[in-house]
């Protein structure tokens, strides 16, 4: 039998970056060197969000989720030894996206490569920060501007740079169904193409290469054979509104170019060893359809839900990929799901409810005036509800979590100190350090000139590229850039979506929410107020607030008034808060792993200002070790993913409350 030709398999990626540029530097090129075709460049949240590693925003969160670049002298030891002109690189960075591509195209240049011929990904989908991930900085208006400005710029300088990356990965993780992540993504896109259109700054006849460079961010969750016809139905809608709404006629501008990473968010603290088929489910989705297959795929580690992955970790989740590429015979094959009538009726389905969405943002004014008025976030907020809830009750089964929970001691996870990578502390005192020492040696009266110039084209209507790249070659911080910008596009605040969400758990006699509203209208009578009141708080920067939104929701739905301020606080302003308000208890959400440094903090303020009856309760992504550390430092209690029962700890929050307020135990069941 004659041998069939195969298919070029997808760039093979891993999302890496941690502690220092040094250290991610190394971790790429062994990742190279194992069989990765592509960089995937996760920064922390410092550096998403505009701050230097010095502000107090940014303490216990430098390094931890990926590696700080606080200037061009970090982008360089990031890329050191690694030839960028022949790299495909995709940076996740949205707000600060400008700064990281002028970063990135200035060390190319130093390396003497040509930037018209650099290849790789700006993520630059402000939308879903807005809506899911928290890393935003500056209103919707000059955001859009940003992602503008970048797209014109790339056109014309680097026409092989996919200047955004439309974001629904983290949509989804927030609640999306496939229909809003398709719809919203779509919407976003929508948006951004009118913005450089309407801008001026690309001729009509080169909008098709605006298109042509569109690339999407999507994720793929484990009910296959739907994530699968969201995949086509997405090919399907973007075919014909780059066609009709824009009129690109050559088909390989219209190509649907797309990204994934696999559900993270979806994997499970309980029995782990779960999360490798779920990622091998999830990763078939987008890679079985040929007509609708990803351009490009990293998955995630098995032992995310635990912490963060160490490189054997992420090493296996390489193999993964590589074993369907290179041992079986999938790529031999046209696509092999042409003509089935089950996957045509799935995608038609998922397209037409789409389709539906997108005209109703439309008429609302787009996808930004849909931000604005918190339309999107309440959606996404109520479809996640909604989900949580069934998981609760049974309806949706996650194995070895509200089903099949019985499980053989675990060998991967026997000693769990070693089953993840830690961030070593003095990593953020050793950045700080280097910090100073960069502004100590640059020129400093050039930094001032381009920042001065920054702010006057920001103030005016100039591409805002030429002089963020004057600003990199001045040795300009990363919080300096932001904060020029700040100074004339101002900071924003995103609606949470909290307060307009419906019920989605309603308290029905004899459900458990109806035992747990019992008790907190019991508590709330004992101790002489109106209602009970918790303050769910997000100190640091961590921008995750799927969880926390649950819990307010839900928190209200049991007869809680909640105080919820969004994302992005200090300490200092929890506290005040929770003084100001006269809260019963303090609930604090982490995901970014900066728990150990600012739960102390904010317990240590409480005891400052005379708050001592005031319980503080703890949710995240949260170590055994750490969580012991918590819970000795005074945290009442520490809830990580395997508590996933939203209601039951509504239930605890009341008992620590009661218990706080020295008041006997209820014997209603929580």
């Amino acid at each position: 039998m004659a041998e069939r030709q195969k298919d070029r398999p997808w760039l093979m990626r891993t999302y890496a970056g941690h502690s220092t540029a040094e250290a991610s530097n190394e971790l790429y090129r062994r990742n190279l060197a194992k069989g990765q075709t592509g960089l995937s460049v996760a920064f922390d949240l410092p550096t998403q969000t505009g701050y230097d590693p010095d502000h107090v925003l940014a303490r216990g969160e430098v390094g931890r989720v990926g590696v700080p670049v606080c200037h061009l002298g970090d982008m360089r030891r990031l890329f050191q030894d690694i030839p960028l002109e022949r790299m495909n690189t995709s940076m996740t960075i949205n707000a600060t996206a400008m700064w990281l591509l002028a970063l990135y195209q200035v060390v190319a240049e130093e390396q003497g490569a040509d930037i018209s011929g650099l290849s790789g990904t700006t993520q630059n989908d402000i939308v879903k920060e807005y809506l899911s991930r928290g890393t935003h900085v500056f209103p919707p208006g000059p955001s859009l501007r940003l992602t503008t400005d970048t797209i014109a710029y790339t056109v014309a300088h680097m026409p092989k740079w996919n200047p955004i990356n439309i974001c629904s990965y983290h949509l989804q993780e927030a609640g999306a169904t496939p229909v809003q992540e398709i719809a919203y993504a779509m919407s976003t896109a929508i948006a951004v193409l009118d913005a450089v259109r309407d801008s001026g700054q690309v001729p009509a006849e080169r909008m098709g290469d605006v298109v042509g460079r569109i690339s999407f961010f999507v994720n793929a969750g484990v009910r296959f054979v739907e994530e699968m016809c969201k995949m086509r139905a997405f090919t399907r809608i973007w075919d014909r509104i780059t066609r009709e709404r824009y009129g690109i006629e050559d088909p390989r501008h219209r190509r649907f170019r797309y990204g994934v990473q696999v559900n993270s968010l979806g994997l499970t603290e309980a029995q782990p060893e779960n999360n490798v088929q779920r990622i091998v489910l999830e990763m078939l989705a987008v890679t079985l359809s040929k007509d609708a297959r990803a351009r490009a795929v990293q998955l995630p580690a098995w032992n995310e839900a635990l912490g963060l992955p160490r490189p054997w970790d992420q090493q296996w989740s390489l193999r993964i990929q590589q074993v369907l590429a290179h041992e079986s015979d999938l790529l031999e094959y046209d696509d092999l799901f042409a003509g089935s009538h089950v996957v045509e009726a799935r995608t038609a389905e998922l397209a037409e409810g789409a389709l539906a969405e997108i005209e109703r943002i439309q008429e609302m004014g787009g996808a930004m005036a849909a931000v604005e008025s918190g339309y999107l976030k309440a959606q996404l907020v109520a479809s996640h509800a909604e989900r949580r809830a069934r998981i609760e009750s049974g309806e949706e089964k996650i194995v070895g979590v509200n089903c099949f929970e019985s499980t053989e001691p675990n060998p991967l996870t026997a000693d769990l100190d070693t089953a993840i990578m830690t961030v070593d502390p003095a990593v953020e005192r050793s950045v700080v350090t280097a910090l100073q020492r960069w502004r100590d040696e640059r020129d400093e009266a050039r930094a001032h000139r381009a920042l001065a110039e920054l702010k006057r084209a920001a103030a005016g209507r100039d591409n805002l590229m030429p002089a963020t790249l004057e600003c990199a070659r001045a040795g300009v911080t990363t919080g300096e850039w932001a904060w020029a910008l700040r100074d004339v596009f101002g900071e924003y605040r995103a609606p949470t979506g909290v307060s307009s969400a419906p019920v989605a758990a309603p308290a029905e006699e004899g459900s458990r929410l109806a035992e747990v509203r019992r008790k907190v209208e019991a508590t709330a009578s004992e101790l002489g107020c109106g209602k009970l009141r918790l303050l769910v708080g997000k100190p640091g920067l961590d921008g995750h607030s799927n969880g926390a939104e649950q819990i307010a929701v839900r928190a209200r739905d049991a007869g809680f008034e909640v105080v919820y301020q969004g994302i992005r606080l200090t300490p200092e302003q929890i506290v005040s808060a929770a003084v100001a308000e006269d809260v019963h208890c303090v609930g604090l959400s982490i995901l970014s792993g900066s728990h150990a440094e600012l739960v102390p903090d904010v317990l240590d303020r409480l005891h400052r200002a005379g708050v001592d009856d005031v319980p503080v309760i703890v949710g995240g992504i949260i170590p055994r070790a750490d969580a012991d550390a918590l819970r000795a430092a005074g945290v009442a209690a520490v809830f990580t993913p395997k508590d996933f029962g939203i209601t039951e700890i509504i239930g605890r929050i009341v008992d620590e409350i009661r218990t706080a307020n020295k008041l006997d135990p209820l014997e209603v069941p929580a």
